[in-house]
């Protein structure tokens, strides 16, 4: 079994992508990285191709055919990573927001302390967001608290997109049936590991906005994700959550009143 793969989504980045490669592949914890590309039309996928020489047992990129949304790129690299047994799975992405030195701390939560799954948190802390406007600041903070309050998960950053995922948690989600693939899948995705009664923790880290290329957040994705939290709080109400432990299947509701 593989240790570990980063993965991060792509969509004109080439003024970003070569140095996030070099930064995730420097540290000190040897991860892999595999670049998901929705076919860039400012050629981001030529540059990962020459640094796939240079790294090439752990640089690794999949390319699609178009712009098909942040969740199906993830999902697509999370089937990527299972088919190929990582036991930890990373999602980042590419602007330098999440700090690549930071994947060390969410592995370390994951790979010493047990948990299944560690969240880089904007906001367990106080909110350590830099080169924000204060109207973007207070719009996800209150989004975050907006999701808490109709999900009842106890997280403070539920927006957040960096995180590593144990595999079993991965095996354990139907990933073909994850319905939201803008912002709300990132909300989406810690419910069901949630609701499933994984371990979760939220790592500290400081988040700085882009400063090269475009941001891909619009208001189409902001309402997707405003609509997306009472359509996943809904059909929750009527499934029930099962996974396999080692005592047998149980109801993952219990786990996730225990943490609430």
């Amino acid at each position: 079994m593989k240790d570990s793969l980063v993965i991060i989504p792509t969509y004109n980045e080439k003024e970003n992508v070569s140095e996030i490669i070099r930064a995730v592949l420097s540290q000190p914890s040897g991860f892999e990285l595999l670049i998901v590309d929705d076919n860039s039309p400012d050629g981001t996928a030529d540059i990962v191709k020459s640094l796939m020489l240079e790294y090439p047992e752990r640089l690794h990129m999949e390319e699609r055919k178009g712009k098909l949304g942040l969740g199906t790129a993830y999902i697509d690299g999370f089937r990527w990573a299972l088919a190929r047994q990582y036991e930890f799975i990373f999602e980042m992405d590419a602007d330098f927001s999440h700090p690549p030195k930071d994947l060390n701390n969410l592995y370390h939560a994951c790979k010493t302390n047990g948990y299944d799954v560690a969240i880089g948190s904007r906001y367990v802390t106080g909110v350590n967001v830099v080169n924000w406007p204060m109207s973007r600041v207070m719009l996800s903070f209150f989004a975050s608290y907006y999701v808490r309050m109709v999900t009842g998960m106890p997280f403070r950053d539920t927006t957040a997109g960096f995180k590593c995922y144990r595999r079993s948690v991965l095996e354990t989600i139907d990933l073909d049936k994850v319905r939201f693939m803008g912002y709300a899948f990132q909300i989406e995705m810690k419910f069901l590991a949630w609701k499933y009664g994984f371990n979760i923790t939220e790592v500290p880290i400081i988040f700085t906005d882009r400063t090269k290329g475009k941001s891909k957040m619009t208001s189409g994705i902001i309402k997707e994700a405003v609509l997306g939290v009472m359509q996943i709080k809904v059909g929750s109400l009527f499934r029930t959550y099962r996974r396999e432990t080692e005592t047998g299947l149980e109801q993952s509701f219990n786990y996730a009143e225990k943490e609430a």
